[in-house]
């Protein structure tokens, strides 16, 4: 299979891609832009003008920075997952730390053009994951496997209006990837072999979406920043196999299913206490509600409904700290409140979703004046939450028909490393 051949399909809709919501944001959002806004939980983020890795929250923030700037860094997280339930009340159904480890890269060039412009390029991912339950997993009939892998490049430029406005603006390019799969359980009424595919689909896209920005310079210890991301729609064009899609003997189809990766706002605030001590706080919204029914588009079997998903907007609550202890070493530390995409009827095993509390520690060093490194290490505790499937959607009672009904409750709790460097010319 080939790599950018993977995104998801109908499957990344059928909601697996969440246990990535849990490895940081919400639904599969990835929040791990650098590792300077990991120490601080990304508190303030729209309002902080720390290196060129400032545009990927607030283009408008570019004007912010001194002369050309380059920030590369990458973010390791270890999401540790557990499933705990029965079939039917009866049979065992667990998956154990069924979230894959991943390293999630980014890089950031920005140059100050004029004391009034500044011009920015960015790369890096806002969605990604990868989980597989296993074909043992007694529910495996609701979904056991999926991945999503997003890149996105940005252009954007900044410009400060007067001393106290700035504005700014970016094209955002989106290529993903992703795959879905649910399999036939031990246990089935079709007498089934275990692990036989019941659906799979792997497809991809790429499309275009835009960002805008302000940041209000109240005097000079007090800012405030605004952003906000565009809706992304992804047509993803793959195949489908599976007797679930009345394919037999690894027959395929291909198809396509609309995915849009929601709109997103975030309102921040910076504040400089003293000359060492800064406190910065931020609101975050995502737009998940747009998330309500998957539905693929074959070619053959023509249109399938994968999933019912009936999202909910989420909000995600920010406070941190910058303290700064000498003229080399700066320290930083930050928490937060992420809440779930979903409501308790909606949870699946798929998507595991649920509220998260982050809890961030950071330090930048100055090697010189033109150097710098940053580390940021973050500790999320996931919230225990019940899970039901079938949730009473014709999609899931089919599935609930064929090998039983799931119940049971997720846990689990994620790592985050990073480590950047910054260097100005």
């Amino acid at each position: 299979m080939k790599t950018n051949k993977k995104l998801l399909s109908l499957a990344i809709v059928s909601g697996l891609i969440t246990p990535s919501a849990m490895v940081s944001a919400a639904g599969f959002q990835l929040a791990e832009y650098s590792a300077t806004g990991l120490g601080r939980a990304y508190a303030g983020e729209a309002a902080i003008a720390d290196n060129a890795s400032t545009q990927w929250r607030n283009p408008a923030m570019l004007p912010y920075l001194e002369g050309t700037q380059i920030s590369t860094g990458a973010i390791y997280a270890n999401p540790n997952i557990d499933l705990t339930g029965q079939v039917d009340g009866s049979k065992s159904a667990n998956a154990h730390d069924f979230a894959d480890a991943a390293v999630i890269p980014n890089l950031y060039i920005s140059h100050r053009y004029s004391d009034a412009l500044a011009l920015g390029f960015a790369l890096g991912t806002n969605y990604g994951m990868e989980t597989n339950l296993g074909s043992d997993f007694a529910a495996s009939h609701f979904g056991n496997e999926a991945s999503v892998k997003t890149m996105e490049a940005n252009l954007n430029l900044g410009y400060k209006l007067t001393p106290e406005w700035s504005l700014g603006g970016g094209l955002r390019y989106v290529q993903g990837e992703g795959s879905f799969g649910a399999s036939a359980p031990k246990n089935n009424i079709a007498a089934l072999p275990q692990g036989t595919k019941l659906k799979y689909m792997e497809g991809d896209d790429n499309a275009f979406g835009w960002q805008v920005g302000t940041a209000w310079q109240i005097n000079s210890d007090h800012r405030l920043g605004f952003t906000y991301k565009s809706e992304v729609k992804l047509k993803l064009e793959g195949y489908a196999t599976g007797v679930g899609f009345g394919l037999f003997n690894d027959q395929r189809d291909n198809g396509s299913m609309d995915l849009a990766l929601p709109a997103t706002a975030e309102l921040a605030s910076y504040h400089q206490i003293n000359d060492k001590l800064a406190l910065h706080a931020s609101v975050n919204w995502t737009d998940w509600s747009s998330f309500e029914k998957l539905e693929a588009q074959l070619n053959t079997k023509g249109s399938q409904t994968v999933k019912e998903e009936h999202w909910k907007d989420n909000y995600r609550f920010a406070i941190g700290a910058t303290y700064q202890l000498d003229p080399k070493l700066a320290l930083r530390s930050g928490v937060a409140y992420d809440t779930s995409a979903v409501d308790d009827k909606n949870r699946t095993t798929t998507i595991p979703e649920t509220d998260r509390t982050w809890l961030s520690l950071g330090a930048s060093y100055e090697v010189t004046k033109k150097f710098t490194l940053d580390a940021g290490l973050t500790y999320i505790i996931a919230k225990d939450a019940s899970i039901k499937e079938s949730r009473g959607y014709a999609s899931d009672d089919t599935a609930q028909a064929l090998g039983g009904e799931f119940t049971g409750e997720v846990s689990g709790n994620i790592w985050l490393v990073g480590l950047q460097a910054n260097y100005l010319f």
